[in-house]
C-alpha cells in the first residue's frame, strides 16, 4: 500500500541539537552514580512526560528523581544547557527541501517527539518549519514516551491514516524504531554517521524518496 503519511522524530532527525548530547550533559551536571543507559530511561520518564510550572520546577524534579540536591548552581547549569540546545538548534541541510517535496506529493507529515515542555514548538517556530506538519505529537503533552507506541497511535488518528499507510523515520533504534515496532508501523533508521545496524536505513533525508515505493 502506498505511503500516505510520514511520522518524523525531531531531534537528530530533522533538527540538530544546539548542545552536544544534552542528556549526557545533564548526567555530568548531576554527577549521579548511575550508568547512562539506566539514567536516560529514568530521565525521559521524569522530564519528558509531564508539564511543569517553570524550568526551575522541572529540574528540581529531575534532581529529586536521582537523589541529587537541587543546589541553585546545579539548576542554573541545567537550565543553561537545555536553553542552549533550543537556541542553537538548526535544521539539517536537506530538511526543508525534503519536507517541501513530500508536501508537494500530498504526503501528510507529523512530528512525534520525546521532548520537554515548549522546546519543539519554539524551534519549529524559529526555523519556520511548523507549516510543513499536519500534526505535532509531543511526549510531555500526552504523558507517554514514543517507545511505548501510544504517541504514534495518536499521530495516526490525528492524520486520519492507517498503520500500513504510514512510515516512521528516526535516528534512535531504542526509542523511534522500537516505538514504531510496538505500534506495528514500518520504521526507517536515519544513520548520518553510519554507526548503527538496522535492516532498513538511510544516511540522509534525501534518500527517503527511494523508500516510498
Amino acid at each position: 500500500m502506498a505511503i500516505k503519511a510520514i511520522l518524523f522524530d525531531f531531534w537528530g532527525t530533522l533538527v540538530e541539537n544546539g548542545a552536544r548530547s544534552p542528556t549526557r550533559g545533564t548526567l555530568m551536571i548531576l554527577r549521579a552514580p548511575i550508568e547512562y543507559t539506566d539514567f536516560i530511561t529514568r530521565f525521559e520518564e521524569v522530564f519528558f512526560t509531564q508539564e511543569f510550572t517553570s524550568q526551575e520546577d522541572a529540574f528540581k524534579t529531575v534532581c529529586e528523581a536521582f537523589n541529587v540536591r537541587p543546589y541553585p548552581i546545579v539548576i542554573s547549569k541545567l537550565i543553561g544547557l537545555w536553553n542552549k540546545n533550543k537556541l542553537f538548534a538548526k535544521a539539517y541541510p536537506e530538511t526543508v527541501e525534503v519536507l517541501q517535496q513530500l508536501k508537494d506529493k500530498g504526503i501528510k507529515l507529523a512530528v512525534v517527539s520525546n521532548t520537554h515542555q515548549g522546546a519543539v514548538e519554539e524551534v519549529l517556530s524559529k526555523l519556520d518549519l511548523a507549516k510543513y506538519f499536519d500534526a505535532v505529537v509531543l511526549s510531555y503533552k500526552h504523558n507517554a514516551l514514543k517507545q511505548h507506541g501510544t504517541l504514534y497511535d495518536i499521530a495516526l488518528e490525528q492524520l486520519g491514516v492507517s498503520k500500513d499507510e504510514a512510515l516512521v523515520v528516526g535516528d534512535s533504534v531504542e526509542t523511534d524504531l522500537e516505538g514504531a515496532k510496538t505500534a506495528n508501523i514500518k520504521g526507517i533508521l536515519i544513520d548520518r554517521k553510519g554507526t548503527r545496524e538496522y535492516p532498513d536505513k538511510i544516511a540522509t533525508l534525501s534518500e527517503l524518496d527511494s523508500k516510498l515505493g
